[in-house]
C-alpha cells in the first residue's frame, strides 16, 4: 500500500486498445517496484502513490499503446469516502456519467491520433449552412 503523503496523486488512466486489455495494464502495474496502490476499474485502473512513481507507472502504461490508453486527473484517492458508493448508499459515483460519455468519444480519438501519426491527410468537411438571423428570432418567438 502507498504511504499517504502530501505529494501523492491519482491518475485514472482509461484503456480504450484494441490490443491491451485493461488487465495487461494492471499487470504491468502489479510488475512495478514503486510504492503505488492500484484500483482496477471497468474502464482501466487508478493509480495513487508518489507523484513520481506515478507518473513513471503511467509513462509505462501509455507506452504499450500510446494512441488507445488516456490519463486523467483524480482529485480523490481510490476508496475515499465522499466517493465511495458504498458510504454513500449505493447509485453510480459523481462524475461516472460524465467519465462514461469521455471514454465514449476515444476510440473515434485513437483513430485520429492513429491516422495523425501516419501522415494520412485531414478529410474535408463542408461546413453547415449558418442560420439566418431572421429564423432564429422566428424560433426563439416560438418557443416563448
Amino acid at each position: 500500500m502507498a504511504e499517504e503523503t502530501e505529494d501523492n496523486i491519482t491518475k485514472i488512466v482509461v484503456i480504450s486498445s484494441d490490443s491491451i486489455l485493461p488487465t495487461d495494464a494492471a499487470m504491468k502495474v502489479y510488475e512495478s517496484e514503486d510504492s503505488i496502490t492500484i484500483k482496477e476499474t471497468c474502464f482501466g485502473t487508478m493509480v495513487n502513490g508518489p507523484r513520481e512513481a506515478v507518473l513513471k507507472v503511467v509513462e509505462t502504461l501509455r507506452s504499450m499503446d500510446r494512441n488507445h490508453i488516456f490519463v486523467k486527473e483524480r482529485g480523490f484517492k481510490p476508496g475515499a469516502e465522499v466517493r465511495c458508493r458504498a458510504g454513500r448508499g449505493g447509485g453510480p459515483r459523481p462524475g461516472f456519467h460524465f467519465l462514461r460519455e469521455e471514454v465514449n468519444m476515444l476510440p473515434m480519438i485513437g483513430r485520429a491520433l492513429d491516422k495523425y501519426e501516419a501522415g494520412e491527410p485531414l478529410e474535408e468537411h463542408e461546413a453547415p449552412e449558418k442560420l439566418d438571423i431572421s429564423k432564429l428570432k422566428k424560433i426563439i418567438d416560438s418557443e416563448l
